[in-house]
């Protein structure tokens, strides 16, 4: 099996952190970049995503077009920001300083208050994509999802830690695809490309 991940395009409001608390639609610009980043794939037999609005839209927009089936999984929701939600990052760092920097020292232990942990969102990340695709019978799928559900799933695939997740790039409409090989498991096949 073969999974493509990509992450949803720029949403209304432009850059700021939004978790599963914030979930603005796509903006104009982020249609653009989803349908440019799908354009000449007609090879996908299933799609999964994430339910908030910045992927299920464009996910259920490909999947009608292509009369794909498709499933929303909860567990595939990005990871939450607590008291961070909606907030841009020239405002915590001209209003929280000491907080963004701790944070980006150690985004592990230095939680914005109200966040989701991080083991706990791995967890739950790693058990809906292998509930979603488990059973299905299709060789080629396209889950959409956010940043850090990418960042998760290539951190266990590939077995990096909590703390270095972050050093990951994944721009908006970008693809990861990853291989379930049937005797080695799951692979990397490439990352963060647009």
């Amino acid at each position: 099996m073969i999974v493509d991940l990509l992450r949803h395009g720029e949403p209304e409001g432009g850059q700021r952190y939004r978790g599963h608390g914030c979930d603005d639609p796509l903006s104009a610009r982020g249609w653009s970049q989803m349908e440019r980043a799908v354009r000449g794939e007609e090879e996908w037999q299933y799609v999964v995503s994430s339910p908030m609005q910045r992927c299920r839209a464009f996910a259920e927009h490909l999947a009608g077009s292509q009369a794909l089936p498709i499933t929303l999984e909860s567990d595939l929701r990005e990871v939450g920001f607590g008291d961070w939600e909606g907030r841009t990052r020239v405002e915590l760092q001209r209003d929280r300083p000491e907080e963004y920097r701790a944070f980006y020292a150690d985004p592990v232990h230095a939680r914005p208050s109200g966040a989701e942990p991080l083991e706990a969102f791995r967890r739950r990340v790693e058990a809906g994509f292998e509930s979603a695709v488990a059973s299905l019978a299709a060789e080629r799928v396209l889950v959409v999802a956010h940043a850090g559900v990418i960042r998760a799933l290539v951190g266990w695939v590939m077995g990096v830690p909590d703390d270095r997740l972050f050093q990951f790039e994944c721009d908006y409409a970008s693809r990861t695809r990853l291989h379930r090989h049937p005797a080695r498991g799951w692979r990397l096949i490439h990352a963060n490309r647009v």
